[in-house]
């Protein structure tokens, strides 16, 4: 049985988290993960780590839309959902290239220094401590690394957010006690979203967790971000 909280939430909402999350997003999740998978490096073998991969979609994108991955792991600390997600790599034909175990983000116990691009996809604002988890991406990373991170985010525009916050405290925990029958699962949802950093805090952070090229991109309004930093090579410590 998980033990943490985190964990036993998406165990019970694994069956029904990959439709909510194209309902709760109108669909805009497909186009956010094309757009992550996107910013990969086209050139050189490269072997990649997602992080809270949940039930694949990422993982999956990135490796369909970029050959030049050799390697992918991908962890997660919800058996649940990894069980999906091993169906899902059976599917599309990616089990010679992808590894999945089942770990804590922020202290997953894999060898330093041993992947070429981390990802995280709406993961990190789950995490107790987001420096603690930006540090262990860095361990993670190979000098000159990239990290990729999606987070959602609250709009700039006070209309805009105005709007989205009554989307969140109102239609999001509705439609997901309907579908999933978990009362707490989609309020939780709301006030993480809510209360996680907003982006120009979150690049500090990262900056603080020792990335360089710290950049950005708001998506779809803002309501997401993707963000992007490298480990720096020591010669240019």
């Amino acid at each position: 049985m998980n033990s943490n909280p985190v964990g036993q939430m998406f165990d019970r909402i694994a069956p029904v988290y990959d439709i909510l999350n194209h309902l709760l997003s109108f669909g805009r999740d497909f186009f956010w993960r094309r757009r992550l998978a996107g910013t990969v490096d086209k050139n050189g073998k490269l072997r990649v780590l997602d992080l809270a991969t949940g039930t694949g979609d990422i993982l999956i994108c990135l490796l369909r839309r970029n050959p030049n991955i050799a390697e992918a792991v991908g962890l997660d600390i919800s058996e649940n959902m990894l069980a999906i997600c091993r169906r899902k790599i059976a599917r599309h034909k990616l089990v010679d290239r992808i590894s999945l175990v089942r770990a804590d983000a922020a202290a997953c116990g894999l060898a330093g220094e041993s992947f070429d691009v981390v990802t995280m996809g709406f993961g990190i604002r789950n995490t107790p401590d987001a420096f603690k988890t930006l540090t262990e991406i860095n361990r993670l990373l190979k000098q000159g690394g990239t990290t990729l991170i999606l987070e959602f985010s609250m709009p700039a525009n006070r209309i805009l957010r105005g709007f989205y916050l009554f989307y969140l405290r109102s239609f999001v925990p509705l439609l997901g006690r309907l579908l999933s029958g978990d009362n707490h699962t989609y309020r939780y949802l709301d006030t993480s979203i809510e209360k996680f950093h907003c982006t120009d805090d979150f690049c500090r952070i990262m900056q603080k967790a020792g990335f360089s090229d710290v950049n950005a991109t708001p998506l779809t309004f803002g309501v997401a971000c993707l963000y992007q930093g490298t480990k720096p090579n020591e010669s240019n410590d």
